[in-house]
């Protein structure tokens, strides 16, 4: 078997795309989205035609429903191929506005049960702030499944988990980016401090028996997927799943439940405050999230541009 044949024994694999030709050639169980990631995709003119139909459906409808209806036209035609779930990210300016969270997590799964597709299906994604891990509580317990992205930090991790989210995506190249760019040293293997972070975060939740499932994202090699063979889910784009098919080295299982609760470790209790002062003392993850906050909602004004242009 080649090393994502092998991967799939131990993790569920995800396609970290909105390139429905990819997830074809690889078959993933699940897929996630993000701003980027469709403007991306928007921008071919394979997918061009998905926005001119979604603009012109909606003509009447303010930019930021047509923004919503598109988002939803790309996990219909996802959910068409994969047989697991597809990730749907809230605007992230509201990242810090938690009822803005909440009223737009319930429009996006308005949307797709009026398309038919049951909840269960989908994944709402959400910045890992005190706001949206507070949204997140709240949308749980609809049964609305929350994935909770732009995650750098164990605290962050602990407040998802304590909030009851579905899904936490811990952003391993992001972490590696940001210690590479302090230290100027370059890391590998169990090294790699991305690799690090999500090893600490699958054993606290293991030890400690949080439901919560983790999804490492945001890889910028094979290496990395390699050292965290093991863990629930792994979301990985289209260049790095060709990677590990063109590859028939062995792959060894690096996590395990019966390896973490073995750990020893101290449980964390985090309100708002002690949560807040954590995030803070940590530079890595306070810089990394407003940074990928400003990069989402800049993606997000680029997106409702080409909806304006195609208006006019």
């Amino acid at each position: 078997m080649n090393q994502l044949e092998q991967l799939k024994q131990y993790t569920t694999v995800v396609a970290d795309t909105g390139d429905f030709h990819a997830m074809q050639t690889f078959q993933p169980q699940d897929a996630t989205t993000n701003p980027s990631l469709i403007l991306k995709a928007v921008q071919k003119p394979e997918y061009r035609p998905l926005l001119e139909q979604t603009v012109q459906a909606h003509r009447g409808a303010s930019t930021g429903t047509i923004i919503d209806h598109l988002l939803i036209a790309f996990g219909l035609k996802i959910l068409a191929i994969i047989p697991g779930r597809v990730s749907t990210e809230t605007d992230a300016r509201l990242s810090f506005d938690t009822e803005g969270t909440i009223a737009k997590a319930r429009q996006l799964i308005a949307l797709y049960e009026a398309a038919g597709i049951s909840r269960e299906r989908v994944l709402i994604k959400i910045a890992s702030t005190w706001e949206g891990i507070c949204a997140a509580k709240v949308l749980q317990q609809e049964d609305i499944r929350c994935n909770m992205t732009l995650l750098f930090s164990l605290p962050q991790a602990i407040a998802c988990a304590e909030a009851g989210a579905q899904l936490i995506s811990p952003f391993v190249g992001r972490i590696y980016d940001w210690y590479k760019k302090a230290t100027g040293n370059e890391y590998s293997g169990a090294d790699d401090p991305g690799v690090q972070s999500v090893k600490g975060i699958y054993t606290y939740y293991k030890k400690f028996g949080y439901s919560t499932e983790v999804m490492g994202a945001s890889f910028r090699n094979t290496s990395q997927i390699l050292e965290l063979a093991g863990c629930d889910l792994l979301t990985i784009s289209p260049e790095l799943l060709q990677k590990l098919s063109e590859t028939q080295a062995p792959l060894q299982r690096k996590l395990s439940t019966v390896q973490a609760v073995q750990a020893d470790l101290q449980k964390i209790s985090l309100d708002e405050k002690a949560f807040r002062l954590a995030l803070n003392e940590d530079a890595m993850a306070t810089e990394k999230l407003a940074e990928g906050i400003r990069l989402f909602c800049a993606d997000s004004v680029k997106l409702e541009q080409l909806v304006d242009a195609l208006r006019a």
